[in-house]
């Protein structure tokens, strides 16, 4: 095809079709004949890059036909003709293609850009229709009827008054409304987050009873001590997970396996469990300040003859009723007004009636919520208290931003999946973060995103952030208004409302379980049931620890370990090469799929077996004396040092999975071919261990050959002397590195 220019535009490559069709190949848009328009006889090929721009303003130079068919069909006829565009045609083309313009660095419109992305708020907010207001209002006021209760039960969690739940559900909410990027993750009190800080605080308290000692603090300095201790961390957690942000790891959300995690968040709901439990059961509190939850366990065990029957009943009673609620909603799906009850708030209502209009507290000695100072949180930089090791805030505020993160992160991509959004894991830390360190400054303790009130929100059909701002608004209504008519609310019920939250925690479980048996998962499940029980005899901060470390020692172990495969000669072809180990024959049930000598880039789609073995339909057998080894990642210095004791255990059996115990079943080596093909880079430090690996087989007199070595592999090659430690690499395949292995040495590799 020829180039051709007119006047007014440059040409365009045209093409005659048969047929009036529309199909792509390679980017390049090919359009079948316009009766009517004058162009019957030939058509236009544009090409056009992601955003809709023109990459060809030419003829396209090819002589192909095959370039300009669709998949299947016949060859059609091609001939070029230079189209004479009109003005009005060339003004329809600059309209329909979009306006690209280059804003200044720094300039106005460049800032507000930069403000609308880092400020979402800005960017939704006018865009509020009446519609989307009403429904966000509505899923705010539903949240705020679990939040509410959830901060008032979750306090006693952290050993703080009630009221400082109410701050933690306010003031981080609002801020992140405001900077969040997901539309249905609710900022707030987190079961296992206010476990974590309720175990520091609690920690932290025996050095100010020791300071007191012989006598006991008063209640006020209690409060203002563990208040301080939970600011404190706050801060710490907010600051940790702002730099997370800031420094763009919001990838490690990833970087805990999903067996600890679940072993951790089911030995914590244990836990919390055990300790909500006895204020179920009013049984008395144990004398030690600080102990493990198994003594937790044994002492409420030991206790059982001391069941307080009024707070027993009143916190059973609450406790079956929002199971009964649970189940009936679950059975009726289709009465929306019955899953529009808010459960929870229900039964603080029908409870805080029903202890008034018997006098629980007065007559029957049932411990209630009694009289709370309701005023706004006071602006305070927070600060380390006396008696306090800051060492004990970082370690805690970097455990509870693990787990903080991992659930709200995991939260916020699933139900932007689900609602066909996208958020930014990076903007999301800095979101979270800022919102603890704001938090912090008025009494809040660490806030994070929770799952229940993020799945109400998005039953609810919220569209916005609105709906958190509109929960955070309704929290600071009852912080001045609602804690005067809790005073007769059992105490006994939030504790009831809590197990009902960690039991739902626990409902995966089981199903985890079952899930690793059938699959045989035997490593996962037992370091799930580690996890877990290692949180139960110990504490929670033991559980977290090993579940991350455990974690970060099985990734290092499997990307220290190099994919590297030992390749066989087909029996059915003798110029095709697979892998040996996992070979399965079989009757072409399966796809089958080989690596030919000569081809310059192989399928990595391939499915592999559990234990990382590929299936073929056909037989390979080894090359007598000869060694082929395909690498198929990057060298870099963390998989490299195992690549030595690995050709040599195939070396000697053949296979990886033969154990070292058996003999060896393979005869001296001596060449040894590898097939760079899967390998675009290599670091320094991988280098400088495969030039040692070739020196040692020139030492024992064995050849060394690199096949299909890319560019920037093979210059780093050339600068390190590969060539004179031993080892060749201008070979494009294997067969032809064999061939030259059989002239220069005494064997045969011919198929």
């Amino acid at each position: 095809m020829s180039n051709s220019n007119n006047n007014d535009t440059p040409g365009k490559c045209t093409v005659v079709v048969s047929s009036p069709t529309l199909w792509t190949n390679n980017n390049v848009e090919v359009r079948g004949h316009r009766p009517g328009t004058g162009t019957e006889d030939h058509d236009v090929i544009t090409a056009q890059n992601d955003e809709g721009s023109p990459l060809l303003t030419g003829y396209r130079p090819s002589s192909r036909a095959s370039d300009y068919m669709r998949p299947g069909s016949s060859q059609v006829s091609l001939r070029e003709r230079p189209v004479r565009s009109t003005s009005s045609a060339r003004r329809r083309r600059q309209q329909q293609q979009p306006a690209h313009t280059h804003v200044a660095r720094f300039s106005p419109r460049w800032w507000q850009r930069r403000i609308r992305y880092y400020v979402p708020i800005i960017g939704w907010l006018p865009k509020c229709s009446a519609g989307s207001l009403a429904t966000d209002i509505k899923a705010g006021f539903m949240v705020a009827c679990l939040l509410i209760p959830q901060a008032l039960s979750y306090s006693s969690l952290t050993h703080l008054p009630p009221a400082y739940g109410l701050y933690t559900a306010l003031v981080p909410a609002l801020v992140y409304g405001m900077l969040g990027t997901s539309r249905h993750l609710s900022m707030g009190p987190e079961a296992l987050v206010s476990v974590l800080t309720g175990t520091l605080v609690k920690g932290q308290l025996k050095h100010l009873y020791a300071a007191y000692s012989p006598n006991t603090p008063p209640d006020d300095a209690v409060d203002d001590f563990s208040a301080a201790v939970a600011s404190a961390v706050a801060l710490a957690s907010g600051l940790c997970t702002f730099a997370l942000g800031m420094f763009r790891f919001g990838f490690l959300d990833s970087m805990i396996s999903e067996s600890s995690l679940r072993g951790f968040i089911s030995g914590a709901a244990i836990v919390v469990l055990i300790g909500q439990t006895r204020i179920v059961l009013g049984l008395p509190a144990s004398n030690s300040v600080h102990s493990s939850p198994w003594n937790d366990l044994c002492h409420m065990l030991s206790h059982l003859d001391q069941v307080h029957v009024a707070t027993a009943a009143i916190s059973l009673g609450s406790l079956a009723f929002l199971r009964l609620l649970r189940f009936v909603k679950r059975q009726f799906r289709s009465a929306l007004w019955l899953q529009g009850i808010p459960d929870t708030l229900v039964v603080i209502i029908l409870t805080t009636l029903i202890s008034w209009a018997v006098q629980l507290g007065k007559d029957y000695n049932v411990a209630v919520f009694g009289s709370v100072d309701g005023d706004l949180p006071r602006f305070s930089i927070p600060r380390v208290p006396a008696y306090v090791d800051s060492k004990d805030i970082v370690s805690s505020a970097i455990t509870i931003t693990m787990i903080g993160v991992v659930e709200s992160v995991i939260v916020a991509r699933e139900y932007a999946s689900r609602n066909h959004y996208a958020v930014s894991s990076n903007r999301e830390l800095v979101a979270l973060g800022v919102s603890n360190i704001v938090g912090s400054a008025f009494g809040s303790y660490p806030a994070f995103g929770s799952l229940s009130r993020s799945k109400l929100n998005d039953r609810a059909k919220a569209t916005s952030q609105l709906s958190g701002i509109v929960a955070a608004t309704l929290v600071l209504v009852s912080l001045l208004g609602l804690l005067p008519y809790l005073y007769h609310l059992p105490l006994g019920v939030l504790a009831a409302i809590i197990v009902d939250a960690v039991v739902s925690l626990l409902s995966a479980t089981p199903h985890a379980i079952t899930f690793l048996f059938k699959v045989r998962a035997w490593s996962d499940l037992f370091l799930l049931l580690f996890i877990c029980a290692c949180s139960v005899v110990s504490s929670v901060e033991t559980g977290i620890l090993l579940a991350v470390v455990i974690s970060l020692i099985m990734v290092i172990k499997r990307s220290n370990m190099p994919r590297i495969k030992l390749l066989g000669r087909s029996t059915e072809n003798g110029y095709e090469f697979c892998p040996i180990d996992g070979v399965v024959p079989s009757s072409g049930a399966s796809r089958r799929q080989s690596f030919s000598s000569d081809e310059s880039e192989f399928d990595r789609s391939h499915d592999e077996a559990e234990d990382g073995s590929e299936e073929y339909d056909t037989q390979v057998q080894h090359v007598e004396g000869v060694l082929i080894v395909r690498i198929d990642e990057s060298l870099y210095f963390a998989n490299a040092g195992q690549l030595h004791a690995r050709l040599n255990r195939l070396e000697l059996y053949g296979d990886m999975r033969v154990h070292p115990s058996e003999d060896p079943r393979m005869k001296p080596t001596r060449a040894v071919v590898f097939d760079l093909i899967g390998m675009p880079d290599i670091d320094g430090s991988a280098l400088e261990i495969l030039l040692n690996i070739v020196r040692e087989y020139s030492r024992r007199q064995v050849r060394v050959a690199f096949v299909r070595v890319c560019d920037s592999v093979r210059g780093r090659f050339e600068k390190s002397g590969m060539a004179r430690a031993g080892g060749e690499y201008d070979f494009n395949d294997i067969t032809a590195a064999l061939n030259h292995l059989e002239r220069e040495l005494t064997i045969s590799v011919s198929p």
